[in-house]
């Protein structure tokens, strides 16, 4: 009888990734998706001075 080979055996350590080196791919992307969100940051605070979008809202008369 072997006791000490019963149950789950630990899985071993795994080395850490290496930083990945970006190409000039990468690197336009990158630049491309931050160039993206300040443009989209800068239209999200113009819209949020102007007020709701549908104020055009139909009134109901009170007959019925």
């Amino acid at each position: 009888m072997s006791g000490h080979e019963g149950g789950k055996k630990k899985p071993l350590k795994q080395s850490k990734k290496q930083a990945k080196e970006m190409d000039k791919e990468d690197k336009a992307f990158k630049q491309k998706q931050k160039e993206d969100y300040k443009k989209f940051e800068e239209l999200k605070a113009k819209a949020v001075g102007k007020g709701p979008l549908a104020t055009g809202v139909i009134k109901k008369s009170g007959k019925k």
